[in-house]
């Protein structure tokens, strides 16, 4: 039986904390541009440096590091729209990228995942992307699906099968794209193209996006940043994301990790507003730490990373990825996942970005636990109401009926009390209010809402003309794949 999928909910983005200065903002672009102009980036493609090249930059075909003079990016970058839309498969679930709004998302990219039957750990399937997709599809806050988990079980055209597993179980915007063999890229839009019904529809309303993560330090992936290039020739909005690590990859101060991680991504959206200019695309950068005493991969500092790094992207006039997320270090949920979600989720209101909210994960965004998501979502829920505007009059106050019940008495006969009790819902997953006398942990709830929403929510699929395309799209794919094994 076909579900309806519900109306997204945006937070608005109307309260903002400044965590920077914008003299502080304007130091952190003139470093960002003396490292582009003094240092370099190194982008090891061919095609890329011609680019560059044929632009005025400072190309060393030799070392394949690319040296980019402040004129050259501000004019390039003066063509990058502010705003842009995101589309769903209905118009309801279109997201326009303009700083009005926060869209939460899924946090994405991990490999493995807690069997939803054996509950034991496993490395994570194509069928856990489909399952995650109607899962977010039911929510209605996440408005924003990016894959939690990679099909492995597909090798090198994973990424098409996951934005495929995407697009046919979510009305929802899909993060489909990332870093592939630039020839198997073409593939990916022609499926975003089935869903949109047009070359036409798909450039005004992309039903995906992309995402290409940079090699820090100061370095561009050959496959990824080509790909890109492709995906910018067909309108498909894409994120630069750096990844810099204090300690290893950056240097051991957030301000160095900020500085080389925009420098990274603004070297790559400089290069594709030189190929195609008003390519659509938004910045990010993931700021985690080096352990001091393991090495470990650290994502949790207590900086407040999220909101300077969407401050940053708006000082160059693009959308934001970034802002508070609910996803941790976390092996396991319990008390560090709970409060990594909830002092995460409250800063998703203050910190403006477009797209936030990194739900579902744990382990460094490695693990899925299925139940995390629901438990997720319960907190942003809220948040999100803890942040709406009081809005109250006369009526309200009630003064009739306390006068009616006057002093030393109780409210418990009056019929304001039995309308107006129901108005108050208190969430199943609390630990504190239960049903009969059973205690029932919030986990386990939650797994049960899980498992309830993965056997009753199926989405409106794609009309039949359009549902076998994908299918013969990945199998084009997948004989395209074998020339790189």
């Amino acid at each position: 039986m076909i579900s309806k999928t519900p109306d997204i909910i945006a937070y608005p983005s109307k309260i903002q904390h400044k965590v920077l200065s914008q003299s502080q903002l304007d130091t952190l672009k003139a470093g960002t541009l003396q490292i582009l102009e003094e240092v370099g980036v190194r982008f090891p493609s061919q095609r890329t440096l011609n680019i560059f090249s044929d632009h005025g930059a400072d190309v060393d075909w030799d070392t394949e590091i690319v040296r980019i003079g402040p004129n050259l990016v501000e004019k390039a970058l003066s063509t990058a729209p502010r705003s842009f839309v995101l589309g769903g498969r209905e118009k309801r679930f279109d997201l326009t990228l303009d700083g009005n709004n926060t869209y939460l998302s899924t946090d994405g990219c991990g490999t493995r995942v807690i069997d939803l039957e054996t509950r034991q750990e496993r490395h994570s399937r194509k069928e856990d992307v489909a399952r995650m997709a109607r899962i977010v599809d039911a929510l209605p806050l996440i408005s924003f699906f990016w894959p939690l988990v990679s099909a492995q079980d597909h090798g090198l055209t994973a990424p098409l099968h996951e934005c495929h597993a995407g697009l046919t179980n979510t009305l929802k915007h899909v993060r489909g794209g990332t870093t592939v063999f630039p020839e198997l890229a073409p593939y990916i839009i022609e499926m975003a193209t089935v869903v949109a019904g047009s070359e036409g529809e798909r450039r005004k309303r992309p039903p995906i996006c992309a995402n290409i993560c940079g090699i820090a330090p100061l370095a561009h992936d050959e496959h990824g940043i080509e790909s890109a290039l492709v995906y910018a020739e067909a309108g498909i909005p894409f994120t630069f994301m750096a990844m810099p690590t204090m300690g290893s990859t950056a240097p051991a101060t957030p301000w160095g990790a900020l500085v080389s991680g925009d420098a990274e991504v603004i070297s790559a959206m400089v290069l594709m507003q030189l190929a195609h200019p008003g390519a659509p695309v938004f910045h990010s950068i993931e700021v985690s730490l080096m352990h001091p005493r393991t090495g470990g991969y650290v994502t949790g500092t207590g900086i407040p990373f999220d909101i300077m790094t969407v401050q940053i992207g708006h000082n160059w006039n693009v959308p934001s990825l970034g802002g508070g997320g609910t996803s941790s270090d976390a092996k396991d949920i319990g008390w560090y996942s709970g409060y990594a979600t909830g002092s995460g989720a409250a800063s998703i209101p203050l910190s403006g970005g477009e797209i936030c909210g990194y739900l579902g994960m744990l382990d460094g965004s490695m693990l899925l636990y299925p139940e995390q998501i629901i438990l997720d979502h319960e907190i942003c829920m809220d948040v999100y109401k803890a942040f709406q505007e009081i809005e109250f009059d006369e009526t309200d106050m009630a003064l009739d009926v306390i006068e009616a019940v006057g002093p030393g008495s109780h409210f418990l006969r009056q019929k304001h009390t039995r309308k107006h009790i129901r108005d108050f819902v208190i969430s199943p997953l609390s630990d504190e209010f239960h049903v009969n006398d059973s205690p029932r942990p919030s986990r386990e709830v939650a797994l049960e809402e899980f498992n309830r929403i993965n056997e009753t929510h199926h989405p409106e699929p794609l009309p039949e003309e359009k549902l076998a395309e994908p299918d013969r799209i990945l199998a084009a794919a997948d004989r395209e794949a074998e020339r790189f094994q």
